[in-house]
């Protein structure tokens, strides 16, 4: 069965979907494996180098990860590649483990933030970072061709990488400094019951801290439900019950992290990535500047540069701000959703290791999570999903900008309004900060009863 594609398959983020529907199947996803597998023994320098090609398969703790693990191998094998299983371990941990084992791809099984019922495959290349647009859209032409078994002699095998955690664990421990430790520090450590579930806490206890572990009983069906980056409210509670002096949260598949402070109170990606740009700009440690996203906080973007530091915005999504770091040669940025990039670091964003940044700033400055967040007050942020009609365009319309005109005036350089359109849905994302809470919410229903009224009127 052949499948019709011109990347419609791959998004920002690989191929997502709830499980047993398209393209979340067995048979999509045995055809795939098998396609990334010819495109990758394809390429004559990896044959030049090694009898087969190599890639690591790690997956996140969905009960639908063992079938599409299965699936992805067996494309792969008929592919004539060899296939390496890491189990569950964080997205981050595949990243780093195809390029130290110098294998040719890695894959993740993971749906991230998602609940359980949807999965999705990701793709890194040898180097550790995502595959380029070139190679995804060669994978999905190679979707439209049948699957040609190699003779038995050629066929790929499969072998467990029992010591995947461990190896990624002393990885994470190898970004915190050496002449600091984080004895006498509780930390409270939330897995989101997720991919991390057995690494992080080994990570920050052998670093010195006394961890509780919190979201570390996988069964399957429970990743992301009220525990991780997504549904911090458990942790805030575990971190005052417990009289820690952090909380630190990851979401299911380990790259994305929000922490707590002593009193429960939250900082999202934006306020930990000042705290990360500020620490290394101080101590002469920033190459460049730093990138966010479109949504990311004004007051973050006025706070970096009284630092001096350069700032710049990509689309929403780690994988633009990565193309914007390598496009200006910087190291360090993220999103307000806690994925942060260090490119000294690691390839790609990892949510232990930026925790590690964090508690490198804090313990070398010897500050609390509020001291070293001092000159970053967020400001007030409404986010207003409007339905529409799919395809629709209602950012043109005569009177929505009209509409954000006024709303852009009122503001005047003290608030910003941000119109997008969902990817995934029919809907038009109005977002509308600054310093007045009032006046934003005011903006925010504004502009949103404009585009309503557009959209009627289409």
């Amino acid at each position: 069965m052949g499948y019709t594609v011109s990347r419609k398959y791959f998004g920002t983020d690989g191929v997502r979907g709830r499980v047993g529907e398209h393209p979340i199947t067995p048979e999509f996803v045995m055809h795939l494996g098998y396609s990334a597998g010819k495109v990758l023994a394809a390429a004559d320098w990896h044959l030049a180098q090694c009898e087969h090609p190599g890639v690591l398969i790690g997956k996140d703790t969905r009960i639908s990860g063992y079938m599409l693990e299965s699936a992805l191998q067996a494309g792969l094998i008929a592919a004539g590649v060899d296939v390496y299983l890491a189990g569950p371990v964080p997205t981050p941990a595949v990243a780093y483990l195809t390029r130290a084992l110098r294998l040719q791809a890695g894959i993740v099984i993971s749906a991230s933030h998602n609940p359980f019922e949807d999965n999705g495959i990701k793709f890194f290349s040898g180097m550790g970072a995502k595959l380029p647009d070139e190679t995804e859209r060669a994978i999905e032409a190679g979707l439209d061709k049948p699957i040609v078994t190699m003779p038995s002699a050629r066929l790929g095998k499969a072998k467990r990488l029992d010591d995947a955690a461990g190896r990624y664990i002393e990885f994470c421990k190898s970004s915190f400094p050496y002449d600091l430790d984080l004895r006498g520090l509780k930390l409270v450590v939330d897995c989101a019951h997720g991919a991390a579930y057995h690494i992080a806490r080994h990570v920050f206890h052998e670093l010195g801290a006394d961890v509780v572990a919190i979201g570390v009983q996988p069964d399957g069906k429970n990743i992301n439900d009220g525990y991780g980056a997504t549904a911090p409210a458990n942790l805030q509670q575990a971190v005052r019950e417990h009289h820690a002096d952090l909380g630190i949260a990851l979401d299911g598949d380990g790259d994305r992290l929000v922490m707590v402070d002593a009193e429960g109170a939250l900082y999202d990606g934006d306020q930990l990535l000042y705290i990360i740009a500020k620490h290394r700009h101080a101590q002469g440690m920033l190459k460049g500047g730093v990138v966010g996203t479109l949504m990311t906080n004004l007051a973050f973007e006025h706070a970096i540069q009284r630092l001096g530091v350069p700032f710049a915005r990509a689309r929403v999504g780690d994988r633009y701000v990565m193309e914007l770091l390598q496009q200006q040669g910087w190291q360090l940025g993220g999103e307000n959703s806690g994925h942060i990039i260090c490119l000294d670091r690691h390839t790609t964003g990892d949510g232990i290791i930026s925790a590690l940044q964090v508690l490198h700033a804090l313990r070398a400055n010897q500050q609390t999570l509020v001291q070293a967040a001092d000159g970053l007050t967020l400001y007030p942020q409404v986010l207003l999903n409007v339905r529409i009609a799919k395809g629709m365009d209602c950012t043109a319309h005569a009177s929505v900008l009209a509409t954000v005109a006024a709303a852009e005036a009122a503001l005047a350089g003290r608030g910003r309004v941000l119109l997008r359109p969902s990817g995934t849905e029919p809907l038009l994302r109005v977002m509308v900060e600054g310093e007045d809470a009032a006046a934003v919410r005011h903006w925010a229903e504004t502009i949103a009863q404009a585009v309503r009224e557009a959209a009627q009127a289409a």
